[in-house]
């Protein structure tokens, strides 16, 4: 899973990213947009993981994992001005999603945020992303058509994308604009911004936190949205002490870490799920959309399972801890061999019958 996170100039941004990695990435005001971003590959924490790795034993581990990247700041007119490096809107088009750190602490002049007004002013830096890259790929495509290159799929290609600029001046979101399968194919290569899922980090002061719930429900009309202490969360992330980590948590009425209530909220806001393969050797956790099937499984963990899926063998993990073996979970009935059109839940353990 990728997650790129964006914000306007001193959003916090990259103090967030240090909580939820525990990096040391300068926190710095931006004045070059060409800077290169921060990028750091974390863990999911899942106490499932640790369990089950505590059960069989196996010579690996291996958790899921987020990769986080801290673009350098977007500010109003980034994208048309083309301040915004080539490299960076690459990363940010091959994010799974994106999430908007949005100020909620004075400036450095003292200035009071405006949260709801920076949110408003991101989107739109997005919006205009898109409809460069529509009104572009247009062009090209008038172009063929002088040359006498006009095809069907030319055609369709040209209508779709058309409905999408029309949508996108009209300040919709490409995501919430009803394309049938054949038009979602067609525009999958430009991996337009606004297509991608979108969650928003409202980054507090201490003294704010906790207070800002009018605010919350507001973004929440439209986004998915989770409420951070950025500067506390990274101070937390740094100590070593786990007892001096919780007294600050409790202090903060928090029960969790940053990086666990992102996941949560990534998870909820891509529609993901895990499920596990364990073993002597490894015991492994997968992500999938929630509704793939065994096959998607299949795949995600091998493209060659996928090719000669037989099969899977699949219980679960609540399943496997209560009964305290895979012996038990034979003798209770909950060991089930499942075809190609299963539909994964969340906390399977499968294995993958197949042929070469």
């Amino acid at each position: 899973m990728k997650i790129g996170l964006i914000g306007l100039p001193n959003s916090g941004k990259t103090t967030v990213f240090n909580a939820l990695t525990k990096a040391d990435a300068t926190v710095t005001v931006y004045t070059d947009c060409k800077a290169k971003p921060n990028l750091a590959v974390v863990d999911v924490i899942d106490d499932r993981v640790t369990s089950l790795s505590k059960m069989y034993n196996p010579k690996k581990t291996v958790h899921a994992t987020i990769e986080l990247t801290d673009f350098v700041g977007l500010s109003q007119g980034s994208v048309r001005d083309g301040l915004f490096s080539s490299t960076s809107l690459a990363l940010m088009k091959n994010s799974d999603a994106l999430a908007l750190v949005v100020r909620n602490f004075p400036d450095a002049a003292g200035d009071p945020p405006a949260p709801l007004e920076d949110i408003a002013t991101i989107k739109d830096e997005l919006l205009i992303s898109d409809m460069i890259v529509a009104e572009n790929r247009l062009e090209r495509i008038e172009k063929a058509y002088k040359r006498g290159k006009k095809t069907n799929i030319l055609e369709m290609e040209e209508k779709t994308l058309r409905d999408i600029v029309a949508h996108v001046s009209n300040n919709g979101w490409i995501r919430d604009l009803d394309l049938d399968g054949d038009e979602e194919k067609i525009i999958r290569g430009f991996q337009f911004l606004t297509q991608k899922p979108f969650m928003i980090i409202l980054n507090s002061d201490e003294t704010l936190f906790g207070n800002n719930q009018d605010i919350l429900r507001e973004i929440e009309k439209q986004n998915s949205v989770i409420e951070f202490a950025g500067k506390f969360e990274m101070e937390l992330a740094r100590l070593t002490d786990e007892d001096d980590v919780k007294l600050f948590m409790e202090d903060m009425g928090t029960q969790e870490s940053a990086r666990q209530r992102l996941t949560c909220l990534a998870y909820k806001t891509l529609g993901y799920i895990s499920f596990f393969t364990v073993g002597s050797d490894e015991v492994r956790a997968w992500n999938i959309v929630h509704g793939n099937t065994a096959v998607k499984a299949a795949e995600t963990i091998h493209t060659d399972l996928a090719r000669g899926f037989i099969r899977a063998e699949c219980f679960s993990c609540d399943d496997l801890m209560q009964c305290g073996s895979e012996k038990g979970v034979r003798e209770d009935g909950h060991f089930h061999l499942k075809g190609k059109d299963y539909i994964v839940r969340d906390g399977d353990i499968m294995n993958i019958r197949f042929h070469v």
